[in-house]
């Protein structure tokens, strides 16, 4: 699941295929929860409880070409797909839809996405007047302007600036700057000379000069973009913070007046760029300060010719994927072929539902609660989260390592966690959003201008706590620290993560492990630093705080030694609050499992399984997929989230529930000793 900080751009974690019934449309129940066809029984759970409970599964779902996984949370954002397919045909078909209304908008973008013919003829035409702007730049002075022009409209060069809650008064959003520009996800791959990074940065070099002589460009002409292109990116990914630093939410905290940043990069005229917005800052959050230092030496060191190739580039590859075939496939080569293993584009339409998702999502997703979200649903997860909640509290007053002090702020925070569930209870007005029959690449940059504005329009101003930053029709969930709640969108409250009517065994092992990973990421090495208002305030004693780190180095420790791929290893430390929130979502679900029990009951085996067993295989089940090397690889390197194979044998093998479950012996290949597990809450 995401674990959201709203300083920072919104991040996402990742089921035999579902089908869809005719009247609900949700995904069915009709087929059991746990099926021995998708297990591999031949497989002792103390050896390999992921292929205990999923190898059958694995087996007979090989990763579809265009996936560069492929699971439970695949399948359902398939099933979702479909869903919201039939929703969009009608709309897109509605000729009678009001000028200006949501429905109208709906219309006009899907299909100027999906005539793919007017697309091909336009070629890269829809862009000239913006080559021509970037071209008719007359001096570096006016590169302030040129970059709120652009950052506005899906082009991101140096730097990104958003809104969002100010981490030390969590009751005004303010403006936050960090650093950007860089092509390629991650600024090791520009740094690195291992084999896989050598490989990713040729294959973005190619990428560079095939869109450039795409652009028109002559092969020699080409050849000089790619090498100003990457000179400038290299020195942008030389001042990067890495993940881990970006992890620290102090380090990333530096309050500066518009003053003190001018003296940062004086040769940026920040006030042309902040009126180019329409914002007005008298200070802001500065989360890389050094990068901003190392833009003031680029602006200087490269020509005005060099910085219109950046520009073009950044306004080409953030629009390949809109524009005629020749650019969309260039840009998927390497970001799904070489990244991640990809070996073909999903269908259009699934694109095009995507795009128009992250344009409005909320438009689309009051179209999709109408007929995809059941009352009953909210009901049982209202349900569901109380005794997480309160397994949760009986979790912190067990706790042996933690002091009174700390567990009595512990409690206020977690009591003041708010949930959301399902949908907003007031939606985004779409009005200012310009949506026509337009070229699809110009539909896209609309999109962007309007979640832009609307963003840097709360800069200075309270904050909006009934705010969703995930549609409903999202198969995710997450948690946000500055605003202390979690929240769970409709998209995700269906099989196999939710059962309307299923045992209390498999929705606590599936959709109350995702409430209580959501509920304890605010207890984790980031979320525990801040407090039950969400503002970034130590409320730990240092000893408690200190043992904390003792007990979650651990968990680094046991997912530093976690190999995948022949020798390589995960990340312990990127991965730290994911795996932190995995093992505590299981703990506190399990407890919470244990509880519901007391009050209702012990029902007998299903299927012969347990309660205990089919609570464990539930869990499983959700993290089973199929990953291409390719996207192991990039994972590990990015995190924050360990691979699905990880979020299960990473974990289970520290509860002492699961070993009585299944009866797991110290012999068995994954058995820890009860004295090495890790145990946080």
């Amino acid at each position: 699941m995401k674990y959201l900080i709203l300083s920072t751009k919104v991040l996402l974690i990742l089921f035999a295929v579902m089908s869809i019934t005719a009247c609900s449309s949700r995904v069915k129940e009709s087929t059991p929860p746990i099926e021995l066809s998708n297990m591999d029984l031949s497989v002792n759970p103390g050896d390999d409880f992921f292929r205990f409970a999923n190898g059958g599964w694995l087996q007979s779902n090989p990763i579809p070409d265009e996936y560069s996984r492929y699971g439970s949370f695949e399948q359902l954002r398939e099933a979702n797909d479909h869903q919201l397919q039939d929703l969009i045909t009608q709309i897109s078909a509605d000729k009678s839809a009001a000028i200006g209304s949501n429905r109208q908008k709906i219309r006009d973008f899907f299909n100027s996405a999906m005539d793919s013919v007017s697309v091909e003829e336009n070629g890269i035409k829809p862009l000239q007047p913006y080559l021509d702007q970037i071209n008719s730049l007359a001096s570096k002075d006016e590169l302030a302007e040129a970059f709120a022009f652009f950052h506005q409209r899906g082009s991101r060069p140096v730097f990104g600036l958003s809104a969002s809650q100010d981490r030390m008064n969590t009751e005004i959003m303010i403006a936050n700057l960090g650093q950007g520009g860089l092509g390629m996800s991650d600024r090791d791959y520009y740094l690195k000379d291992d084999a896989r990074s050598l490989e990713i940065r040729s294959a973005y070099e190619n990428l560079i000069e095939t869109i450039f002589a795409l652009a028109g460009y002559e092969e020699a002409q080409s050849a000089a973009a790619r090498q100003t292109v990457m000179a400038m990116e290299t020195r942008l990914a030389e001042a990067s913070m890495d993940r881990i630093e970006r992890r620290n939410p102090y380090a990333t905290y530096n309050k500066k007046t518009l003053e003190e940043l001018q003296g940062i990069v004086p040769s940026f005229n920040w006030l042309n760029y902040f009126d180019g917005l329409g914002v007005s800052i008298e200070e802001l959050n500065v989360s890389q300060p050094l990068f901003f230092a190392e833009a003031e030496k680029l602006i200087k060191d490269f020509d005005l010719d060099e910085w219109k190739t950046y520009l073009k580039w950044n306004l080409l590859r953030s629009s390949a994927s809109y524009l005629s075939s020749d650019f969309d496939n260039a840009s998927f080569e390497f970001y799904g072929r070489v990244m991640s293993g990809q070996t073909a584009q999903q269908e259009r339409w699934r694109r095009a539902i995507g795009t128009l998702g992250r344009t409005m999502g909320e438009a689309v997703g009051q179209e999709y609660v109408s007929v995809h979200f059941p009352p009953q649903a909210k009901e049982r997860m209202i349900d569901l989260v109380d005794h997480l909640r309160k397994a949760f509290a009986q979790r912190i007053d067990q706790l042996e390592w933690m002091s009174e002090v700390t567990k009595e702020q512990a409690h206020e925070k977690l009591g003041r966690m708010n949930v959301k569930i399902g949908y907003p209870d007031k939606w985004i007005d779409y009005t200012p959003l310009e949506i026509t029959d337009q070229p699809y690449v110009l539909n896209a940059m609309a999109g962007s201008l309007f979640n832009t504005r609307r963003n840097l329009e709360k800069v200075g101003q309270p904050v909006d706590r009934d705010e969703w930053f995930m549609s409903p029709q999202t198969v995710n969930a997450y948690y946000s620290p500055t605003m202390n709640e979690i929240v769970f969108p409709a998209g995700i409250l269906q099989p196999p993560f939710f059962y309307l009517d299923g045992d209390d065994a498999v929705n606590f092992g599936a959709i109350g492990v995702v409430i209580g990973h959501e509920m304890t990421h605010g207890f984790d090495d980031q979320g525990r630093q801040y407090a039950a208002d969400g503002n970034l305030r130590d409320w730990w004693t240092a000893e408690d705080a200190e043992r904390f780190v003792e007990l979650s180095q651990v968990l680094v420790e046991q997912y530093n030694n976690f190999v995948m791929l022949d020798s390589l290893t995960i990340n312990g430390k990127l991965s730290l609050g994911e795996n932190i929130a995995d093992l505590g979502g299981v703990t506190i679900s399990y407890q919470a499992f244990q509880n519901k029990l007391d009050e209702s009951g012990r029902p007998g085996p299903i299927d012969g399984f347990t309660p205990g067993q089919r609570f464990f295989i539930s869990y499983a089940q959700v993290w089973r997929n199929n990953i291409r090397d390719k996207e192991v690889m990039r994972q590990i390197n990015e995190g924050p989230h360990s691979p699905g194979e990880a979020r299960v044998n990473g974990i289970v093998y520290n509860l002492e529930a699961f070993y009585q479950a299944f009866d797991i012996q110290p012999e068995t290949g994954r058995f820890i000793a009860p004295e090495n597990r890790a145990e946080i809450w």
